[in-house]
C-alpha cells in the first residue's frame, strides 16, 4: 500500500482538511519541542554556573517560565491533533458510507446481486470502522513527520552539524525496516481481512436462514461452523499482533541505536572540550525527537493496515475509473404515454435468457406473470422498473416529464419493513394520512391498528401480516400519488385463501381506478383475475395469453 492512499483523500474533503490541520498543529508541536530543548539546555547550563559561582543567575526565572510555557503549548498542540484526528476519522467514515450507499443505489439491484450482501455489509461496518487507526493515528502522524523531521534536523544542525549528519545517515535504517516488515505483513493483513469477511458472511447467513434451519433441525450445526470460522479469525488476529509487536521492537531498536551513536559522539567531544555543554544538552534532548516521528509512523502504519485492507473493496467501488454514474432509466424524464408497451423486452442472466416479450396493456388491465420460482418473473419486473439491464424497450404510461420512478409503484416479494409503526411502514415515514392508511390496511385484509409498533425486518408481525403491510404500502402510494403502473411481486405467497381473495379484490380495484397492474404470481386465484397472462417458461421463453385467445 502507498504511504498515503490518494483515493481516500480524493473521496473525502474532511480527509484533506485533516491532513492540513494535522500539519499545522504538528508544526506548533515541533516548535514547542525545540523550545523545550532550548529551555532544558539553558536551565542546565545556568544551574552548573550557579553551582560554580554560588549564586542563582538572573536569567534562571525567565528560562524556567519559557520552559513551562513550551510544555503547555506542546500539550495543547498534541491534544488538538488528537481531537482533530478523532473528529476527522468519524466524519470520513460517515462520508465514505454515504458515498458507497449512494453509488450502490445508482448501480441498482443487479449490481448488488453480483456481490455478497454479507461481505458488503461487513466491509461497510467493521471494515470502515477499522479506518479509525488510519485517519485517527497514521495520517496525523505522517503529517507530523513531514513537518517535524526537517525542522528538527535544521535545529540540530544549527547547534551541531556533526550530530545532524549522524542522524541523517542513521535515519534511513528505520524506513528500510518499515518496508521489510510491511512486505511481511501485507499477505497476513489481506488474509485477516478475508477471514473477517467470511466470519461476517457465515453469521449473516445463519441468522437469515435460522427459521429454516430450526425447522429441519440443523440450527445447532451452525454453532460449530461459526465457531471454526471465529477460531480462524482469532488465530489470524494473534498472528497480526505478534508481528506488530516484533515490528515495534525492531523500530525501537533501530531508533535507540541511532540515538546512541549521537550520544557517544557528543560524549567524546565533551571530554576533549570541542563541544559546549549547552549545545550538547540541546542536541541530546532533540535527537530522540528527530527519530520519534518516523518511528511512530511505522508503528501506526501497521495498526492502520487492518482498516485499509478491509476497505479495499469499498475503495474499488468508489474508484474514479468506475465511479462515473450513468443515468438510470427510472430517473430520466420520459415522454407522455397512454399504456404499458414492452417491445422485445429481453433480460439476460448468467444462467438464463428471458424473453423476448412483446406486450401492450391499457389502463385498467391486470397482467399476471406466471411461472415456477426462478423462471425470471422478478427479473422482468426489475426490467420494467428500470433497475435491471435489458434489451428491447419499455414504455411506462404516465404524463410527460415524469420519471419512471414517479410513474411506478412497486412491492417486492420481501416486505422490507423497518423499525417504527405499521402506519409509518405503510406511508414510508412520509407523514402518514391516518384515513388513507386505514383504508390501505383494510383493502389488504390486515386488521391491525396503524399505531402498532414494528421491529426491524417486520419483527412482531407474522410472515403473512408483514406481506400484507407491504401490499398496503403499495396501495397507499398508488392512490396517494396516482401512479399509472403498479408492480407487485408475489403479493399473496404467504397468505391463506381468504386473505388472498381480499388482496385480489384490491388489485382489481386499482386496475378499475385506471392503473396498469402487473402481478408476478403462481397462485391460481391471482392468475384467474388477470386480463393478460404472461407465462415465463423454464427455458426463458414467454407466451402471452389474453381472455380472447393466445398470441406469441
Amino acid at each position: 500500500m502507498k504511504p498515503l492512499d490518494p483515493r481516500l483523500l480524493r473521496l473525502s474533503r474532511t480527509a484533506r482538511g485533516s491532513v492540513v490541520a494535522s500539519a499545522a498543529t504538528g508544526l506548533v508541536r515541533t516548535l514547542a519541542t525545540i523550545g523545550i530543548a532550548w529551555g532544558i539546555a539553558t536551565a542546565v547550563t545556568l544551574g552548573v554556573d550557579a553551582v560554580r559561582d554560588g549564586r542563582v543567575p538572573a536569567a534562571m526565572s525567565p528560562t524556567l517560565a519559557l520552559l513551562a510555557a513550551a510544555f503547555v503549548v506542546r500539550a495543547v498542540a498534541a491534544w488538538a491533533t488528537d481531537d482533530l484526528a478523532a473528529r476527522a476519522g468519524a466524519t470520513v467514515k460517515s462520508e465514505l458510507r454515504a458515498t458507497v450507499l449512494a453509488r450502490a443505489a445508482e448501480r441498482g439491484p443487479s449490481w448488488l446481486a453480483a456481490r455478497s450482501s454479507a461481505g458488503f455489509a461487513t466491509t461497510l461496518g467493521p471494515g470502515l470502522d477499522a479506518l479509525d487507526a488510519y485517519f485517527g493515528r497514521y495520517v496525523p502522524q505522517l503529517a507530523l513527520t513531514a513537518v517535524a523531521t526537517p525542522v528538527l534536523l535544521v535545529a540540530i544542525g544549527s547547534a551541531d552539524l556533526t550530530s545532524a549528519l549522524v542522524i541523517v545517515l542513521a535515519m534511513p535504517v528505520i524506513p528500510v525496516f518499515m518496508v521489510l516488515i510491511g512486505l511481511a505483513t501485507q499477505a497476513l493483513q489481506r488474509k485477516q481481512a478475508d477471514a473477517l469477511a467470511r466470519l461476517g458472511s457465515a453469521f449473516t447467513e445463519a441468522v437469515e436462514g435460522l427459521a429454516t434451519l430450526k425447522v429441519f433441525g440443523r440450527a445447532r450445526r451452525q454453532v460449530g461452523r461459526i465457531g471454526s470460522v471465529t477460531d480462524e479469525y482469532r488465530r489470524g488476529t494473534i498472528g497480526v499482533l505478534r508481528l506488530s509487536f516484533v515490528s515495534g521492537f525492531a523500530l525501537e531498536l533501530a531508533a535507540s541505536l541511532s540515538v546512541a551513536l549521537v550520544a557517544v559522539s557528543i560524549g567524546v567531544r565533551l571530554v576533549d572540550g570541542s563541544m559546549g555543554l549547552g549545545a550538547a544538552m540541546f542536541v541530546l534532548v532533540l535527537a530522540p525527537e528527530a527519530f520519534a516521528p518516523i518511528r511512530q509512523v511505522g508503528a501506526d502504519f501497521h495498526a492502520a493496515q487492518d482498516g485499509v485492507e478491509a476497505s479495499s473493496a469499498v475503495l474499488d467501488v468508489l474508484d474514479d475509473r468506475t465511479a462515473v454514474a450513468t443515468a438510470r432509466p427510472d430517473a430520466v424524464p420520459a415522454p407522455a404515454a397512454a399504456e404499458l408497451v414492452l417491445d422485445g423486452l429481453t433480460v439476460r442472466r448468467p444462467d438464463l435468457v428471458i424473453g423476448p416479450l412483446d406486450l401492450r396493456a391499457a389502463p385498467g388491465a391486470v397482467v399476471a406473470l406466471a411461472g415456477p420460482s426462478g423462471s425470471g418473473k422478478s427479473s422482468l419486473i426489475a426490467a420494467m422498473r428500470g433497475v435491471l439491464d435489458h434489451d428491447g424497450s419499455v414504455v411506462v404510461p404516465g404524463p410527460a416529464g415524469a420519471s419512471r420512478a414517479e410513474r411506478t409503484t412497486w412491492a417486492d416479494q420481501r416486505p422490507r419493513l423497518v423499525r417504527g409503526t405499521v402506519a409509518e411502514n405503510v406511508a414510508m415515514h412520509a407523514g402518514p394520512d391516518d384515513a388513507a392508511v386505514r383504508r390501505a390496511l383494510r383493502e389488504a385484509g390486515l386488521g391491525v391498528e396503524p399505531g402498532l409498533p414494528v421491529g426491524s425486518d417486520g419483527a412482531g408481525l407474522s410472515g403473512g401480516q408483514a406481506q400484507r403491510v407491504a401490499v398496503a404500502r403499495a396501495l397507499y402510494r398508488a392512490r396517494r400519488v396516482r401512479t399509472p403502473l403498479v408492480l407487485l411481486d408475489e403479493p399473496t405467497s404467504a397468505l391463506d385463501a381468504e386473505a388472498e381473495r381480499t388482496v385480489v379484490r384490491a388489485v382489481r380495484a386499482l386496475a378499475d381506478d385506471g392503473s396498469v397492474v402487473v402481478v408476478a404470481s403462481h397462485r391460481p386465484a391471482v392468475l384467474a383475475a388477470a386480463d393478460v397472462r404472461v407465462d415465463v417458461l423454464p427455458g426463458g421463453a414467454v407466451t402471452v395469453t389474453t381472455r380472447q385467445g393466445v398470441r406469441a
